[in-house]
């Protein structure tokens, strides 16, 4: 109704909105739809572009509400509301575990999504590691791995040790790097060779077995 947007439109520019307010913290050009499966000729564009194509940018919040009634309100978004300096600032801290707050998906997948899909962990050890050393080698796996587990409480994972499930990776340090970027984001990195999973391997000289060892650890 036009209440319904007028009410959306006056909490949103004066930042009384309850939750996350993306459009105020991004502004409309730094939201980008990642998937649209009913429209995928939004995909890759932001909210900006898609405005100006359709005439609307005058009036961003009204041809923002017919647009999402257009998809039918399915859409994923990518948000840049990141500053390189607070990654900085929250990766160099001991207590920080490196994550990539994302799911799993490949190349067979739809849409644009975030290129942390694929390069979270080998963007981490490429730029960070070893171009930049703004991590050490041994810190970056260990946010990778003992630290997370540590504090999830996963039992017998997180370090190589006997006894305990054979979750590996083996990389080559001085080739290891993302490929993934907003534009093509569907690319698996560069400079892994084995994946072992629950001790079996799932990937060998960088290709996937087939292998589907992997489990939901319902109790920790």
């Amino acid at each position: 109704s036009k209440e319904t947007r007028e009410a959306i439109k006056k909490e949103s520019v004066e930042g009384t909105m309850k939750g996350e307010n993306w459009i105020k913290a991004a502004g409309w050009n730094g939201i980008v739809i990642g998937e649209c499966s009913s429209k995928k000729q939004y995909e890759g564009k932001s909210l900006e572009e898609i405005l100006k194509e359709q005439n609307r940018f005058d009036e961003p919040y009204e041809g923002f509400f017919d647009w999402l009634l257009e998809i039918e309100g399915n859409a994923t978004m990518v948000i840049f509301v990141m500053d390189e300096n607070d990654v900085r600032t929250v990766m160099s801290s001991p207590l920080s575990s490196i994550i990539s707050d994302s799911w799993a998906t490949a190349p067979s997948a739809g849409g644009k999504p975030h290129p942390r899909v694929y390069g979270t962990f080998p963007r981490v050890l490429g730029k960070y590691v070893r171009e930049e050393k703004f991590l050490t080698l041994q810190d970056a796996i260990r946010k990778m791995t003992s630290l997370p587990a540590g504090k999830l409480g996963l039992q017998d994972r997180g370090i190589i040790k006997e006894g305990f499930w054979a979750d590996i990776v083996v990389f080559d340090p001085d080739r290891i790097k993302d490929k993934a970027t907003y534009s093509d984001p569907h690319q698996y990195p560069e400079g892994i060779n084995y994946v072992i999973v629950n001790g079996q391997v799932v990937v060998e000289n960088g290709r996937l077995t087939g292998a589907r060892p992997g489990r939901v650890l319902r109790r920790c």
